[in-house]
């Protein structure tokens, strides 16, 4: 699934999709892959993109 709003708050940040994946120690394209719904993330990445985000886990990974 689509994670749509990962998606929105890099947007929010005016963050590309390289910036964020330098930040969180990841290549560009794991970003991609996170925001297309086609790699789940380890937790620890999850919690880097959430301090890179300003955001929490079940803002950004929880499914409602």
């Amino acid at each position: 699934m689509k994670n749509l709003r990962l998606k929105s708050a890099r947007a929010a940040k005016d963050m590309s999709q390289d910036e964020l994946a330098k930040l969180c120690g990841v290549s560009r394209q794991t970003i991609s892959a996170i925001e297309k719904g086609d790699y789940n993330p380890t937790i620890n990445l999850c919690i880097a993109i959430c301090k890179a985000l300003d955001k929490t886990l079940d803002e950004l990974f929880w499914e409602s």
